[in-house]
């Protein structure tokens, strides 16, 4: 009889481990190079006084995230394709214009981020690197095309494998302050730099595209198991653990980029730029760090480019219900990041600017996601309860709070220059 519950046991936890995967494909986009620039800043710039940032975006992902998730699996549908059947024509196609650009700044970080990787490693210029980081998504994308989400899940989970050590790795053997890091847990600024930089880190992490397409892999996922009440408890279970399970490790790999800058990097020269933080950083901790740094970006780089793409396309079918090839989108995104990288803009520069502007994009993806798990005419019997109603709520408007602080010191920093 033991045996028989034990096997029983066995059984149930190797079909929980099959219904993870959604969640860690999504966490790529908290740990992509617009992370490490933001990331790299915050620790160089200030030491660790944003730390209670990060692990507060990470608190802020991990409720968003399993919302996306768990729309998709009870409706059946995504958030791009709900608000679709429900805006006017118009408002849709405005919709969908600023779902774009967001998808667009991510394709233009990741893109970046993977092209200062090859050159860091491999002294390639860096519009080559960004041709060659566009190719290999192309490549990417091509199994998620022709052999279905799971290969993809795989190809992302080891991507996202490589991304954590190269990230974690310093940590290791770095002289973190672990007093200090403790400090940087209490709630605080230092002047209108650090609240922008905090918009551009909480941008970073929780990333609009990411809560638009989680809900569409839930769905393409487990769309044929949430058929029954039983069904979709079931999965509503194993989708808590996917997410907190995957956040909590990309959680760990942001901290870890802040702890290292802020160990390793204060006060080194040009550790304003992710290339003079991977010099500093090699020549702080040794070249062989430096490089497992860099595979750590160029996989970030790798990763995320593909699963923006996979997210710009879940955008624009759901919201103008037209259907591009991800290998088309792919081609046609890839040429912003290109001209900028050739053009010479400085290239650190543009990826944290980019996760500002990400910042500004998530009240537009995070309020109809909690409008929508929040109606009972969507939702049913899985309605969000009163308290997650109020929590959501509160998550919002601080969103929005710090995204008005932003916009204010941005347009008085121009206007004072």
């Amino acid at each position: 009889m033991a045996v028989a519950v034990e096997h029983h046991k066995a059984g149930t936890r190797a079909r929980l481990l099959l219904l993870l995967g959604p969640a860690f494909v999504a966490a790529i986009a908290y740990v992509d190079p617009g992370n490490v620039a933001a990331n790299l800043t915050a620790g160089a710039r200030y030491g660790y006084l944003l730390v209670w940032v990060l692990v507060a975006a990470n608190a802020i992902a991990v409720f968003i995230q399993y919302q996306s998730a768990k729309l998709g699996i009870v409706t059946g549908s995504s958030l791009p394709e709900l608000l679709g059947s429900r805006l006017g024509t118009g408002t849709r196609r405005a919709f969908w214009v600023q779902a774009e650009l967001v998808a667009a700044a991510t394709d233009l970080a990741e893109v970046i981020g993977g092209a200062i990787a090859l050159n860091l490693l491999f002294g390639l210029p860096l519009p080559v690197g960004g041709l060659i980081v566009g190719l290999v998504a192309i490549g990417i994308l091509a199994i998620q095309s022709r052999r279905g989400q799971r290969p993809f899940e795989m190809v992302i989970l080891g991507l996202l494998g490589v991304i954590s050590i190269g990230f974690l790795a310093g940590l290791f053997v770095s002289p973190v302050d672990w007093r200090a890091a403790v400090g940087g847990l209490v709630p605080r600024f230092d002047g209108a730099p650090t609240v922008l930089l905090a918009a551009s880190m909480l941008g970073a992490t929780v990333m609009p595209h990411a809560i638009y397409l989680h809900s569409a892999l839930s769905r393409d996922r487990h769309g044929k198991a949430a058929t029954t009440p039983t069904g979709i408890n079931r999965l509503l279970r194993a989708t808590k653990i996917d997410v907190l399970a995957a956040l909590a490790l990309a959680g760990a790999v942001n901290i870890a980029m802040l702890l290292l800058a802020a160990a390793s990097l204060g006060g080194a020269s040009g550790t304003d730029t992710i290339a003079g933080a991977h010099a500093a950083i090699s020549e702080a901790l040794g070249p062989v760090i430096g490089v497992v740094f860099a595979v750590g970006l160029l996989a970030s780089g790798l990763a995320s480019t593909s699963v923006g793409s996979y997210a710009g396309a879940t955008i624009m079918a759901g919201l103008l219900k037209m259907r591009i090839p991800l290998l088309t989108r792919r081609v046609v995104t890839l040429i912003p990041a290109l001209v900028i990288l050739a053009v010479g803009v400085e290239p650190t520069w543009a990826l944290v600017i980019s996760q500002v502007f990400l910042s500004l994009g998530i009240p537009f993806a995070m309020i109809p996601l909690l409008r929508l798990t929040g109606s009972r005419a969507v939702m049913g019997d899985r309605v969000d309860g009163r308290w997650m109603r109020v929590l959501g709520f509160v998550i919002a408007t601080l969103v929005v709070v710090l995204n008005v602080a932003l916009v204010v010191l941005t347009v008085s920093g121009w206007a004072g220059g």
